[in-house]
């Protein structure tokens, strides 16, 4: 498994919707899991084992039996391909999600049936269970079916309940499934919600900033900058899925908070630096990813500027207050803090000299002249950078990077 990802496993079930799994992988590995897909015989008639193990990385299950298991892959000593492997699986996965969960799969779970792989697996595994079901309209609202289901709640599995629309089958009604992204949030909420214990940053506090502050021109205008938030918000995810509580300070995003982390609103870098100042003592992580403005305009005017009194306007700027020298200087001994650099030339040498000058333990450092990644995109690339060396993070998702810094935080920390 990936350093600090949660291994999740998806079980793929025979149906038309068994091609939304594909999607449903791909979501739940740009989230930062560790997603392993198991597959019954029927579910191969609509997707090849091949595309779940492209994506995944991992091979896929189809069978109980020997060496047709999975895609064909040697034996690498793990076990993993012993008569047994729905025990290991059952034991090493965090979760497990069935999407689509067709009609005899949910009465397979519901009476204790176990003569495939995934419904094996079912009975021999302790962690959370969640059904996404599938299937034509008048098989959903069937009195056995419903029956079943009621039975599987009762028991702690959870119904992530089908759509209306548009079937297959031709009719119009319920038993759509979910969306992918509907199902990745269902399985992020579960997480996050604690039914997983452990995880490596367990016992820890992570204070993050994110997003850009604002600093007022006049009651309706203001000094911004071009940080979406994405990378903090995904750094308070990251923390948060293993196992560390989080506190997020944002500023102004388009973004949601993540689920199961405290945030704190704020607009303008005073009002960021009271609301981590407040919270230090308690963060054992500092994160600071947030795009803090470096100057605010010295004397706000009470009322809207209006364009017809004057044809130029000039503004008299200072600076900030320096937040994460302040963070620095201040922090409880053993406390890990992290700032962010944005530059646009010289990155590493630039990058390398905030770190010099506020006095923290590293510097994440990226180029945002660079087209695509940065600023206003889900991708990001750049360097981890310590007084003892450098780590290159090439071109990934926001969400990889924000656990690959993790993973960088938890050698510092010894």
């Amino acid at each position: 498994m990936a350093a600090g990802r949660i291994r999740v496993t998806v079980g793929v079930c025979g149906g038309i919707a068994a091609y939304k799994s594909v999607e449903l992988v791909r979501l739940l590995q740009d989230a930062g899991y560790d997603p392993h897909v198991v597959m019954t015989k029927a579910a191969e008639e609509f997707v090849r084992p091949l595309t779940f193990a492209a994506i995944s990385g991992h091979k896929v299950i189809t069978t109980l039996w020997g060496e047709e298991a999975g895609t064909g892959s040697e034996d690498d000593g793990s076990g993993e391909h012993s008569s047994v492997e729905h025990i290991q699986a059952a034991q090493s996965t965090k979760l497990l999600i069935v999407a689509p969960a067709t009609a005899n799969m949910l009465a397979k779970f519901a009476h204790g049936l176990a003569d495939d792989f995934l419904s094996t697996m079912f009975l021999a595994t302790t962690a959370p269970v969640i059904v996404a079901p599938a299937m034509n309209v008048n098989m959903w609202e069937h009195a056995a079916v419903q029956a079943n289901v009621a039975t599987l709640r009762a028991r702690g599995v959870r119904v992530i309940e089908p759509g209306s629309g548009y079937l297959a089958c031709g009719m119009v009604g319920g038993g759509r499934l979910a969306e992918p992204a509907t199902v990745a949030a269902a399985v992020a909420a579960a997480l996050a919600e604690g039914l997983v214990a452990g995880g490596d940053l367990a016992g820890t506090t992570v204070l993050v900033t994110a997003g850009g502050t604002r600093e007022p021109v006049d009651p309706v205008r203001f000094i911004g900058n071009r940080s979406s938030g994405r990378m903090g918000y995904a750094v308070a995810e990251a923390a948060k899925r293993r196992g560390a509580r989080v506190i997020l300070v944002s500023a102004p995003t388009g973004l949601a908070c993540p689920v199961g982390v405290e945030m704190v609103q704020v607009v303008s870098a005073d009002e960021m630096r009271r609301a981590v100042m407040e919270r230090l003592k308690e963060s054992t992580v500092v994160v600071m990813a947030a795009a803090v403005s470096d100057y605010r305009v010295k004397s706000v005017a009470a009322q809207k500027i209006k364009r017809e009194a004057t044809k130029a306007l000039t503004l008299e700027l200072e600076a900030t207050e320096d937040i994460l020298s302040e963070v620095a200087a201040a922090r409880v001994k053993g406390t890990v803090v992290v700032g962010f650099a944005a530059e646009t030339e010289d990155a590493v040498a630039n990058g390398r000299g905030k770190l010099v000058r506020k006095g923290v333990d590293a510097v994440v450092v990226n180029d945002v002249s660079a087209e695509g990644i940065g600023f206003d995109s889900a991708e990001n690339a750049g360097s981890f950078l310590t007084r003892d060396g450098e780590v290159e993070f090439p071109v990934m998702s926001k969400a990889a990077m924000a656990d690959r810094i993790l993973d960088e935080v938890i050698k510092l920390r010894g």
